[in-house]
């Protein structure tokens, strides 16, 4: 059994670190990679306060599908390219959208997501899937917790590779 819990009164790059510590345990020994993302994808829901979608779309051919998540119902195919998510696959770099309204072909799952945070998770020198971060606070996510989710994304990506 599992018990992983954030300090309520940590500081940003603590919740991080010890989100990416709970990611590394939670997956050490396990070769299933929808198994390790719906594992992260909860942590990140229980570490991250104010999100409305948290998880994973994996890069299969030259689209991403809907992987494991917290949240209402997604987007099942994302072309690369389109959207936040698309366009974090395509170029291999980390969205940060303080507004996704003013994002040109932002695609909205949840109206009521104001911002979005999109890190693409790299293995073997190519994007295996990206992690997606979305809140209904606009400029939720800050320079700060695009490290620690790329951070994230570089210490799980053997674990999630398949």
């Amino acid at each position: 059994m599992f018990d992983f819990s954030p300090r309520a009164d940590a500081p940003k790059s603590e919740i991080h670190r010890d989100l990416r510590e709970a990611a590394l345990a939670i997956t050490a020994g396990e070769s299933d990679a929808v198994a390790n993302m719906a594992n992260v994808a909860a942590l990140i829901w229980q570490f991250l306060p104010d999100l409305n979608w948290a998880g994973f779309y994996r890069a299969i051919g030259d689209e991403l599908v809907l992987g494991p998540f917290v949240g209402k119902p997604a987007c099942i195919r994302i072309p690369f390219g389109r959207g936040v998510c698309g366009t974090a696959a395509a170029t291999g770099q980390t969205q940060l959208v303080p507004d996704v309204h003013a994002f040109p072909g932002h695609i909205a799952c949840d109206g009521a997501s104001a911002s979005e945070l999109v890190v693409p998770v790299v293995a073997d020198a190519r994007v295996v899937a990206v992690i997606d971060l979305d809140s209904p606070t606009p400029a939720r996510f800050d320079e700060e917790d695009a490290a620690g989710i790329e951070a994230l994304a570089a210490a799980i990506a053997a674990a999630i590779a398949g």
